[in-house]
């Protein structure tokens, strides 16, 4: 026996300028039937929370799924999996497409060379899952936007349930996020953690999705935007304090990165704090209540 539910979309073009728009949400569990073997042209994340199961590679060989896990059935790729006829599984399952898909793929939130992922707990998916399947409730006027959101939300927590990356970062990651302003090249931060380069950026590609170059480059020029913004420092001295010796270098990567020139960004994002932004994150929950003037209490 299994119990299967199951709502599908056809969102509008402007929907899909967006960069990611839901075609389909389920919530499934039992010895549901084989899927397969067949060919799609989008993508399916299938989140399977308990049970155990198979999937059949495009040359009949076998991997066992054991939940938690993730199979990713990307366009154009033949596949077959099914649960184990006599305990079943329990599944969740979203179809999408969009350009964003391909920027993904690109940082490893999306694997087509690797059907089937591994989860540390599937919860956290399973749960926007359930908030799509929410969302799928008839008339309900906001479907097309609040699903393709969630879709964002669905590959990040993917992300960081992946059995293989811890979910509060990778300890290389951390060391090259606290040794970021240093003057070091990347063949220096692998030194220090007794990797070759290559290795590095391997670490780095898996845990981040992108080159230990561009992981450096973003905290430090996150951080000289806040300095541009927060204080009055001079150009060569928010090159100093964020790793450059040379200001004009500084000045000519910013302008290419950001878009705009150091001056013009703290032209236009100035916020002169005395002292500086707390480096505190905020709790909305500490939030003061503020009160209208001349408004008596007591």
């Amino acid at each position: 026996m299994y119990h299967t539910w199951m709502r599908f979309f056809t969102p509008g073009p402007a929907h899909h300028r967006l960069g990611l728009v839901c075609l389909g949400v389920g919530l499934q569990h039992g010895a549901l039937p084989p899927v397969g073997p067949r060919v799609l042209d989008h993508h399916t994340a299938v989140v399977i929370s308990a049970g155990t199961g198979r999937y059949l590679h495009p040359d009949g060989r076998p991997t066992p799924v054991t939940a938690p896990a993730l199979l990713w059935l990307t366009p154009g790729t033949p596949h077959h999996y099914a649960p184990d006829p006599a305990t079943g599984w329990d599944e969740g399952f979203v179809d999408f497409a969009g350009p964003a898909t391909a920027s993904y793929t690109e940082l490893g939130y999306i694997e087509p060379d690797r059907p089937v992922v591994p989860l540390s707990d599937a919860t956290a998916p399973r749960a926007v899952i359930a908030r799509m399947a929410r969302a799928a409730r008839l008339g309900n006027p906001l479907l097309e936007v609040e699903t393709g959101a969630a879709v964002h939300e669905l590959l990040v927590a993917l992300r960081r349930a992946r059995a293989d990356l811890a979910p509060d970062g990778d300890p290389v990651l951390r060391s090259l996020a606290r040794d970021a302003f240093k003057p070091m090249s990347v063949a220096d931060h692998a030194a220090r953690h007794g990797m070759t380069p290559a290795e590095l950026r391997a670490a780095v590609r898996r845990g981040a999705g992108c080159s230990p170059k561009d992981f450096l480059l973003g905290i430090r020029l996150g951080r000289a935007k806040e300095l541009l913004a927060a204080t009055e420092l001079p150009i060569a001295a928010v090159a100093r304090r964020v790793g450059y010796d040379d200001p004009a270098y500084f000045s000519r990567l910013f302008t290419r990165r950001v878009g705009t020139p150091p001056v013009r960004f703290r032209a236009l994002q100035g916020r002169a704090v005395p002292g500086g932004w707390s480096d505190r994150v905020p709790d909305p929950a500490d939030r003061p209540v503020l009160r209208s003037p001349g408004r008596r209490t007591g």
